[in-house]
């Protein structure tokens, strides 16, 4: 099944997917223990930061092979590229789904590029996704506001015929300094004027109750990325002083483990919605 094709069966069932990125082998291990043990499909990102650490073409075989052994439903999507050299290497590499990120541009040169890349994935039946509207990146203020229009959102899905639409309707990337506030009239609003899949960037740290809303009024990808990185990283902090242990695959488990156990419960808590 291709992920258009997963989307549009969320759609019918009102339903979303976690999409988790990972960063070395024990990450990607926690994200595909958590799908298994609950049972379902999820979306395995990868961003150029991952990439140039690792190389394209291992990232690619290490997340293949790894949905090989734990047998999960999953899809490799390239996560907020913003050269389009990257998304054509991603592409020849095997990758289900790419996006392109213009967003911080004009939105003629967004328009421009996402129909370039759009063009592109057609021969390898890609998903593409595109951003449109102000979601901050790390380091980038979390008080400047330009949320997504509906009408523009409309406008751009048809003029580049993305099948996936990151929505900016007041969540951001990386921590937050107090409680988002997700604008769900906005998003319901939103959902009514396009059938591409709408995405949630910046899941960390949301309230369960608004990721629950934002699911009900349409919501179909929701990405997480800092919660891993920080629990998993927090937990080796806790392990290495208490071990003069030398093999580092004895120092691992316990990370893997708390990214488990974070993503089982976000699954099943995006399965309540």
């Amino acid at each position: 099944m291709t992920l258009q094709d997963k989307f549009s069966e969320l759609d019918n069932q009102n339903k979303a997917l976690l999409a988790v990125n990972f960063y070395n082998f024990e990450t990607l291990s926690g994200v595909l223990r958590a799908a298994a043990a609950q049972d379902t499909a999820i979306i395995l990102q990868s961003t150029k930061s991952t990439i140039d650490y690792l190389g394209l073409e291992v990232t690619a075989k290490l997340a293949r092979a790894a949905i090989s052994q734990y047998e999960v439903e999953a899809w490799l999507h390239l996560d907020h590229a913003q050269d389009v050299n990257l998304v054509k290497r991603a592409l020849d590499t095997g990758y289900d789904s790419v996006m392109i990120d213009a967003s911080e541009q004009p939105i003629e040169e967004n328009r421009e590029v996402t129909q370039q890349v759009v063009e592109m994935a057609k021969p390898y039946g890609a998903n593409v996704e595109a951003e449109l509207g102000y979601i901050a990146k790390l380091g980038q203020s979390k008080e400047k506001a330009a949320f997504t229009q509906p009408e523009e959102a409309r406008d751009f899905v048809e003029q580049t015929g993305i099948n996936a639409l990151a929505v900016a309707i007041g969540s951001a990337h990386g921590f937050y300094d107090k409680e988002p506030n997700l604008d769900i009239p906005l998003l319901k609003r939103i959902r009514e004027e396009t059938p591409a899949a709408l995405v949630l960037h910046g899941g960390s740290g949301i309230p369960d109750s608004q990721i629950q809303a934002a699911v009900t009024n349409g919501i179909r990808k929701i990405n997480v990325a800092t919660e891993v990185k920080n629990g998993f990283m927090n937990t080796l902090r806790q392990e290495v002083p208490k071990s003069d242990e030398i093999d580092l695959r004895k120092i691992f488990p316990p990370a893997i483990e708390h990214v488990q156990s974070l993503l089982e419960e976000k699954i099943a808590m995006i399965n309540q919605a």
